[in-house]
C-alpha cells in the first residue's frame, strides 16, 4: 500500500497509485450548496490536497475521479478556469517578499490573459484578471487560495509588518467581492482566521465552514475511514508490537485521534501522523516533528500565560473563530493551530472547553515548551525527562532533586513574568512530561503546589513552598496526612519537602524523609 504522505497534488496521487481517502462526496456538497467559503484547519491536515482536488474537479478531469463518490454524483463535469494561489512557500520576513509572491501569480496570469496598464495596485490587477479570464473563457472563474494567512502568521510578533500584510491582503482578497459576477466558486484556507476588523472584514459573502458540522470531516481521517482504508496498516502495527488488533487501534486512537472542530461533531485523526505511522510501521511524534511552533511560545511568554490553564480553557465561539483578540488571549491561535481542540460544550452558556487533542500533541508541546521555561542545558527535553524518570524508578530521590535544582537554575533571559509564575509554569511542564512515564497526581491552587508520583516500587509525595523552608514543607505532608491513603499500598513511600526562593528564582533547599 502506498501512503500519500506529503502528496499534495491530487493528479499525482491518483496517477501513481497512492491510497486516497475519498472526500469527494463532501466536496460535491460544498460546490453545490454555495459559492464563497473559508476553512481553517491545522497544518498537515490535507488542506492543500483538498484545493488540488477542487482544481482537478473544476478543470473537468473526470478520469481522475473514477471509482470515487463524485463520479456518480456529478453529471455535467463543466470545465471552469481556475486561479490557484498558494502562499505557503516563501519566508515572509519583509513586505517585499509578499509583494514579490503576489506579483509572481499576477504576472503569470497576465501573460495568458493580458493586462490593463491602468491597473496599478495588486487588488486592481487581480480584479482585472478575474474579469478578463471570465470574458475570454466564457465561464465564471474558480479561485482557490491556499494558506492565505502564512505571511501574517510569520509576522505575528512584528506589529508594523503585520499591519502592512493585513492592509495588502485585505485589499487583494477584496476582489472576491467586487468581482462577484465573474466568480463561480472561491475557497480560502489557512491555519488561522484573522477576522472582524481585519483581513475578512469586507468579505461578508464568505461562509466560514471551520466550525460547520456538515464539513467537520472534510480534512482529517475519521475512525470509520481509518478502518475502511487502512486495515492492512493497523494489522502490521499489531504484529510488529506483538499486540492484538484491538490494542493497536486503542494506541492509535490515544496517540493521534481526538480532534473536534465543532461541538457534538465527529472526531478525526491527524492524517499526517496516522499515515506516517502506517508507513514507518511504528508509533512516533510525526506531526510535531514537522514544524516548531515558535510563535505560539512567544505568544504565551508575551502574555505571561499561566500554563496549567491551557487544559482548563473555556471560551466562546466568537473567540475561537478569530485571532484578533490574541492581544488579550493567545488561546484562539493555539486552538486554530491544532494544539488544543474542543473537549466539551456548555449549551446553556454557549461556552467551549478546550484541551489537548491527543497524546502526541500533549507530549510534543510539553517537550517543546520545556527549554523556553527552564534550563535544560545541552541534553534537550526528552533526555532530561528520561533522567528524571529513571531517578524516580530506581529510588534515587536525591538525584532527582539535584536535577530539579539545575532545571530551575536562575536564567533571567528565559524567565516569564514574576518568579512565582516562572516556577509554576516550569513545574507544570515537568509534571506533564513525567506523567507520560509515571502516574502523576497534581493539584495547583493559591500558590501551593503538591505532587504525587507513582512508579512500580515507589510513591513520592512532594510539597513545595515559597520563601519558607523544606522542614515546613515536610511538616505539612505530615500534618495533612498526605501519606495515609497509601498506607496499605505496599510500595515504599518517600516524602520530599522543597523550598523555592522567589528572590533567586531557584530551588534553594529540599529534605527527603523515607
Amino acid at each position: 500500500m502506498k501512503y500519500p504522505i506529503g502528496i499534495q497534488d491530487f493528479e499525482s496521487l491518483r496517477n501513481n497509485g497512492y491510497e486516497y481517502v475519498d472526500k469527494t462526496e463532501l466536496i460535491y456538497k460544498l460546490v453545490q450548496e454555495g459559492t464563497y467559503y473559508f476553512l481553517s484547519r491545522p497544518r498537515r491536515f490535507g488542506k492543500s490536497l483538498l484545493m488540488s482536488t477542487l482544481a482537478a474537479y473544476f478543470s473537468g478531469k473526470r478520469e481522475l475521479f473514477h471509482g470515487l463518490a463524485i463520479d456518480k454524483l456529478e453529471k455535467d463535469w463543466t470545465v471552469y478556469p481556475v486561479l490557484h494561489l498558494d502562499l505557503n512557500t516563501d519566508k515572509y520576513d519583509s513586505q517585499e517578499v509578499l509583494e514579490s509572491r503576489l506579483n509572481l501569480f499576477l504576472s503569470h496570469w497576465e501573460q495568458q490573459y493580458g493586462r490593463n496598464p491602468n491597473e496599478v495596485t495588486f487588488a486592481q490587477r487581480f480584479e482585472g484578471i478575474i474579469s478578463r479570464v471570465a470574458t475570454k473563457e466564457g465561464k465564471a472563474v474558480v479561485i482557490l487560495v491556499d494558506e492565505y494567512d502564512k505571511p501574517m502568521l510569520q509576522a505575528i510578533n512584528n506589529d508594523k509588518l503585520q499591519t502592512a500584510y493585513r492592509n495588502t491582503l485585505k485589499a487583494f482578497y477584496g476582489a472576491l467581492k467586487t468581482q462577484d459576477r465573474y466568480i463561480r466558486f472561491a475557497l480560502l484556507t489557512g491555519v488561522t482566521k484573522f477576522g472582524k476588523v481585519s483581513v475578512f472584514s469586507d468579505l461578508n459573502n464568505l461562509t466560514d465552514i471551520s466550525m460547520d458540522e456538515s464539513y467537520d470531516t472534510l480534512c482529517g481521517i475519521t475512525e470509520e475511514e481509518m478502518h475502511r482504508y487502512f486495515e492492512e496498516g493497523i494489522q502490521k502495527l499489531a504484529d510488529r508490537y506483538d499486540i492484538s488488533y484491538e490494542e493497536a487501534c486503542a494506541r492509535l486512537k490515544k496517540r493521534y485521534d481526538g480532534y473536534h472542530f465543532v461541538e457534538y461533531g465527529t472526531g478525526v485523526y491527524n492524517p499526517f501522523s496516522l499515515l506516517s505511522t502506517f508507513r514507518a510501521n511504528k508509533f512516533g511524534s510525526f506531526w510535531f516533528e514537522t514544524g516548531t511552533p515558535t510563535f505560539l511560545v512567544q505568544l504565551l511568554q508575551r502574555e505571561n500565560f499561566y500554563l496549567p490553564d491551557l487544559t482548563q480553557q473555556q471560551v466562546s465561539a466568537d473567540m475561537l473563530n478569530s485571532i484578533d483578540a490574541m492581544d488579550r488571549n493567545p488561546i484562539p491561535v493555539i486552538y486554530q493551530s491544532g494544539y488544543l481542540t474542543i473537549k466539551d460544550y456548555d449549551e446553556e452558556f454557549k461556552v467551549y472547553t478546550l484541551g489537548f487533542p491527543n497524546e502526541e500533541v500533549e507530549e510534543g508541546f510539553a517537550n517543546y515548551l520545556l527549554p523556553y521555561y527552564a534550563h535544560t542545558g545541552s541534553e534537550g527535553a526528552p533526555m532530561y525527562v528520561r533522567n528524571f524518570v529513571l531517578a524516580l524508578r530506581n529510588g534515587k530521590p536525591e538525584e532527582f532533586m539535584k536535577r530539579m535544582q539545575v532545571l530551575f537554575a536562575d536564567t533571567d533571559y528565559k524567565i516569564v513574568g514574576n518568579a512565582e509564575l516562572y516556577f509554576q509554569n516550569a513545574f507544570y511542564i515537568v509534571t506533564k512530561l513525567l506523567g507520560f512515564y509515571t502516574v502523576v497526581e497534581r493539584t495547583i491552587s493559591d500558590g501551593r503546589i503538591d505532587m504525587i508520583v507513582k512508579t512500580k516500587d515507589y510513591i513520592y509525595i512532594f510539597e513545595f513552598k515559597y520563601d519558607q523552608s523544606a522542614d515546613t514543607a515536610l511538616q505539612q505532608i505530615e500534618d495533612k496526612g498526605y501519606a495515609k491513603p497509601f498506607a496499605t499500598d505496599g510500595r515504599k513511600i518517600v516524602k520530599i519537602g522543597v523550598n523555592f526562593s522567589r528572590e533567586h528564582r531557584c530551588i534553594d533547599e529540599w529534605k527527603i524523609k523515607e
